[in-house]
């Protein structure tokens, strides 16, 4: 995230009050829609990815994993999961208010999350392939998918989408049959 420089010509003042018309930006949105639009116009792929991570960090210290863990599961610095603990044990309400909030909302893909792939399919092109991948595929070509699946020893993300995809597939034609 680019750095900006130029703090030390604002007085106090004029900092807080753009500070608050960020804010308010913010909360003037209405829908993860507006919300992600808005993200994308405002950052960076990686300015977005930073400020994700910094929340994923957040979320495994919030759950009591220690430095190693969440050091291992997210690959971010030592130094940058310190910084997230200290400024969750110094401030952390916005933190905490989100983390609560994300526990209770239901994990299931709604309407708001499918406009979304639709509108920015690039974020979104694994997934979509794969999903037409499996709609074209014959039976037999579908048993064949699973069975290379089955066969991995570390499973990439990807092919655990795969998977998923294809049981969903293998259940929807058991339903119909």
């Amino acid at each position: 995230m680019g750095k900006y420089t130029n703090v030390d010509r604002l007085s106090k003042k004029e900092q807080d009050e753009l500070f608050l018309d960020f804010v308010r930006s913010i909360s003037s949105l209405r829908s993860s829609i507006e919300a992600a639009n808005y993200i994308k116009d405002l950052l960076s792929e990686s300015e977005v990815l930073m400020l994700a991570r910094r929340l994923q960090i957040a979320r495994l210290l919030n759950a009591g994993n220690t430095y190693e863990q969440v050091n291992k599961i997210t690959k971010a610095s030592y130094t940058t999961v310190a910084k997230v603990h200290w400024w969750l044990k110094l401030y952390g309400d916005g933190y905490r208010t989100v983390l609560k909030r994300a526990k209770n909302e239901p994990k299931e893909e709604n309407l708001e999350w499918k406009q979304l792939k639709r509108k920015y399919p690039m974020y979104f092109w694994p997934q979509i392939l794969l999903n037409e991948i499996v709609k074209s595929a014959t039976h037999k070509e579908k048993k064949r998918l699973d069975s290379v699946i089955r066969q991995l020893k570390d499973k990439s993300r990807l092919s655990k989408e795969l998977e998923k995809i294809l049981r969903q597939d293998f259940n929807n034609s058991q339903i119909l049959q």
